[in-house]
């Protein structure tokens, strides 16, 4: 009886500390939306700043404002370039406000700054620029098994650890899940997706700097020696709890962070030398 409730309770921690860790990821990216509210005219103004966008056409920067006599702007420039600024007027469509922002190849982003105007008054609506990525469109098919399966590999990682903290049954089953899920979120559909959004299948080591590869060649190599090491050896404790660890400091560093990117001055450069 002590041993069901111990296993429930493990489970019940485990999801819940998965999709507490899924919702941290989602809100910490440098993709997640830019929100808040600005007083202009005496009237709050709810806004969203998108900084990730998988169309084929411009990005369309949209703010709710129904007052007609409220006006917006953005300046912009690519980022990591020697573009100068330029200022981009919003249209109205019917109680929005829309600028775009000029499409650009997969990994290329611009960075820029939406201002609201009413008479004489404007409010600067990010002092710091936002810098939205571009990226190819992922399908479905591919892009929510990725996910389903990464933050599975999570749970199992997380009650794996649990297990063996608490000396529970079964680790070696539990730290084959954690291994086959990870294969399967991060080193197999991983990469898919990464080739649908930026055009390569693999950007980490050792063919590039890729932070968000990289993690998972991190993970996966050590759940892989955690295996090895369980098969040879069931009651060792100390690979199985390292390689959770280590997954859950994996987990803490907000995805895409260092991803991939377009350096436009280096382009610059080659074409200034022909």
């Amino acid at each position: 009886m002590r041993s069901s409730l111990k296993s429930i309770a493990t489970w019940l921690f485990a999801i819940f500390f998965t999709f507490g860790i899924a919702l941290y990821q989602r809100i910490t990216g440098p993709s997640y939306p830019i929100s808040g509210k600005a007083e202009i005219g005496q009237q709050w103004i709810r806004y969203k700043l998108i900084r990730t966008w998988d169309g084929t056409d411009d990005a369309p920067v949209k703010i709710v404002v129904p007052d007609t006599t409220i006006r917006g702007e953005i300046v912009l420039r690519r980022f990591k370039s020697y573009d100068k600024w330029q200022t981009v007027r919003m249209e109205r469509n019917g109680d929005t406000l829309i600028g775009l922002l000029p499409h650009q190849p997969p990994a290329g982003k611009i960075m820029y700054m939406t201002t609201l105007i009413k008479g004489d008054e404007r409010i600067l609506l990010n002092e710091h620029p936002a810098v939205l990525r571009f990226k190819g469109f992922v399908p479905g098919y591919f892009l929510y098994p990725h996910i389903f399966f990464i933050f599975l590999a999570m749970l199992f990682s997380t009650l794996t650890g649990l297990r063996v903290l608490f000396r529970m049954k079964n680790t070696y089953l539990y730290v084959w899940l954690t291994v086959l899920t990870l294969a399967l979120g991060g080193m197999i559909l991983g990469p898919v997706v990464q080739k649908f959004s930026f055009g390569d299948f693999w950007t980490g080591w050792p063919f590039g700097h890729d932070l968000t590869d990289n993690k998972s060649l991190v993970a996966f190599t050590f759940w892989v020696i955690a295996l090895v090491v369980v098969k040879k050896r069931r009651e060792n404790r100390l690979w199985p709890v390292i390689a959770s660890i280590v997954l859950l400091v994996i987990f803490l560093i907000p995805h895409s962070v260092l991803g991939s990117e377009i350096d436009f001055t280096k382009e610059e450069k080659i074409e200034n030398t022909k």
